[in-house]
């Protein structure tokens, strides 16, 4: 197996979180301080401090000190980019079950679904 396999895999890993992925597009907005971020997702300041650093090892956010405060932003604009397809696929995946989900059997099979009469 290459070796951007592994990256992309570890990367996948990382994005499995549902509160980094919030985190994430957050930070889409522009760069942000812990604690506001905190604020802005609902989360304690230490959980999201903890997803920072697993984001910040996965080289998917960057950190800019100015003083004592650290604002938090995106290493790469273009991983948005990649969420948003996969969620595009996840919401065609959804609409198609969906659609099947109201498909007769009759009409699976390409006949005409025969009208259900009362007995």
């Amino acid at each position: 197996m290459d070796e951007i396999t592994n990256l992309q895999a570890d990367i996948l890993r990382t994005l499995a979180s549902p509160r980094r992925l919030e985190i994430l597009h957050r930070l889409a907005a522009g760069p942000v301080e812990v604690g506001r971020l905190a604020d802005d997702l609902g989360y304690s300041q230490p959980n999201v401090s903890q997803h920072l650093a697993v984001l910040r090892a996965a080289g998917l956010v960057d950190a800019d000190r100015d003083g004592r405060e650290v604002r938090y932003r995106l290493a790469d604009p273009e991983v948005m980019v990649a969420c948003g397809i996969m969620r595009g696929v996840l919401e065609r995946r959804l609409r198609r079950l969906a659609d099947l989900s109201t498909t007769t059997p009759a009409a699976m099979a390409g006949r005409p679904a025969t009208p259900v009469t009362p007995a």
